[in-house]
């Protein structure tokens, strides 16, 4: 782990890595989520596995971007408040850098015949990163039948039309299911 003298992460290396994750991932929360796994739980060490996807959970159900809330918690974990500031800062300069460029130049290229393709070839691989990021949760999070029902039920609630349920809605009814079980497996000693 990159440490300081006084034991805590510098904040210049939470800066520049969160820096580098917002430069270098494109397609919002969910695209980010390898980057910060590389940067936040393999090379630096700053947060477990559980931790970031615990982050991450967390940071769709707040209000806001769910990379910006993820590193606002890692950022919070080691340096509390500047901590968080740094790190939020350092994610969200790169995309504010880039918007403020595309916005100046988006009305004179979006015409153009090769940014049109290009466009459409960075949807497919942002769709691919998500994909892969959803197989990992799946494969890692969710454990027994009572998951596998859980989530089949989530994703029907949110995705068919006829229910037009609200992902909040989801959220906190799974949430409640969980406490729930657990205080359930709690009371009868059973191991979950």
């Amino acid at each position: 782990m990159t440490e300081t003298d006084s034991g805590k992460v510098s904040l210049w290396k939470l800066f520049t890595a969160f820096m580098r994750i917002g430069a270098f991932t494109f397609g919002g929360g969910y695209a980010m989520l390898p980057m910060l796994e590389r940067e936040c739980v393999e090379k630096t060490g700053w947060v477990t596995h559980d931790e970031l996807l615990d982050y991450f959970a967390i940071g769709q159900c707040t209000p806001g971007v769910i990379a910006v809330n993820t590193a606002t918690f890692v950022g919070k974990k080691h340096r509390g408040f500047i901590g968080a500031f740094m790190t939020t800062a350092g994610v969200v300069l790169p995309s504010f850098v880039i918007i403020c460029l595309l916005a100046a130049l988006l009305n004179s290229v979006m015409d153009i015949a090769w940014v049109q393709y290009a466009m459409h070839g960075v949807k497919v691989a942002v769709g691919v990163l998500i994909i892969n990021t959803v197989i990992k949760l799946v494969r890692e999070k969710i454990k027994g039948l009572i998951g596998y029902v859980l989530s089949i039920a989530a994703f029907l609630l949110v995705v068919l039309p006829f229910f037009k349920v609200s992902p909040v809605f989801v959220v906190i009814g799974a949430a409640l299911i969980g406490i729930v079980r657990g205080l359930i497996i709690e009371r009868s000693g059973t191991k979950a």
